[in-house]
């Protein structure tokens, strides 16, 4: 049975290994950028931490920062979108893909710690992302870390129901119409094959990552959640999204949309965005009414 490890903890000397560009315009980029990307990413870096609040956003498998585009547009100046880049894709294309999630929960938390981000926070995550996202607001809570504001769910089944699927084992052909019968392969197929055909391996990793996976029996977190589930989605229907339930000890408040597993980039998503808008204005709300 495969379960989330936990990594020895660092001392307080122990230097720590240099962080790839994890986060696209925020700090450090790996040295990846060019010189333009970098004056980019200091000015998108101090907006940021000038922000009352950051919605780290992590991608579905085989996903890319992209998906996030215009995001900030939507929720106002008083949220700071900071997408997520996973290795194999982007900028990091050279880099291998993870296939274990509890090293990939490790890393990721050690660079949300290294650029400072995990102070006044909310996560959003889709299907895998989604995975990734309580994993990560798990492991910086055992760290001594606050939880998210806020921990957005998308297109994902609850924790503790992974362990039924085994489409990391499909044969490309097979992937492919895995993908396309999702939804992902959007309105143009041309296009979108062409897309599929350079993320397949990483695609196979991804879905690795969360087909390998075993929930760990844990106490709950104590954050309000949000759940968007969607009509025709046959990954994560309705009642294996209010599953969710257990793993708070805060409200969860349930939507269920139009649209198939990949709705957040179809006619839905200005409602997703209004909602999260809506959620992330109110949390700011009661932390003005509220001062520490």
């Amino acid at each position: 049975m495969h379960t989330i490890e936990r990594p020895a903890a660092r001392g307080p000397s122990a230097p720590r290994p240099p962080t790839p560009g994890w986060f696209p315009g925020f700090g450090p980029s790996g040295g990846t950028a060019t010189a333009t990307a970098t004056a980019t990413a200091t000015a998108t870096s101090a907006g940021a931490r000038t922000a009352p609040l950051r919605l780290v956003c992590l991608p579905y498998a085989g996903g890319t920062p992209s998906v996030y585009r215009n995001w900030a547009a939507h929720l106002g100046d008083d949220v700071h979108v900071v997408p997520v880049l996973l290795p194999g894709r982007g900028l990091r294309a050279k880099e291998t893909p993870y296939t274990d999630l509890g090293a990939l929960v490790a890393d990721l938390t050690d660079a949300l710690i290294e650029h400072e981000l995990v102070g006044e926070y909310a996560l959003f995550g889709h299907s895998m992302g989604a995975l990734l996202a309580y994993e990560v607001a798990c492991e910086l809570r055992d760290r001594g870390f606050p939880e998210p504001a806020h921990l957005f769910v998308s297109g994902s089944k609850a924790p503790h129901l992974y362990g039924d699927r085994r489409d990391h084992t499909r044969s490309d052909a097979d992937l492919r119409q895995l993908v396309r019968d999702l939804g992902g392969l959007g309105a143009d197929d041309t296009i979108g094959n062409s897309y599929l055909e350079r993320r397949l391996p990483v695609l196979r990793a991804d879905l690795t990552v969360c087909e390998t996976y075993r929930w760990a029996p844990r106490r709950p977190l104590g954050c309000p959640m949000t759940a968007f589930s969607a009509t025709r989605d046959p990954i994560a229907p309705a009642h294996e999204m209010e599953a969710w339930r257990v793993h708070t000890r805060g409200s969860l408040l349930r939507h269920h949309v139009e649209g198939d597993h990949f709705f957040l980039n179809g006619p839905s998503r200005p409602y997703l965005l209004r909602e999260i808008r809506a959620e992330l204005a109110r949390h700011l709300a009661r932390r003005l009414d509220c001062p520490l």
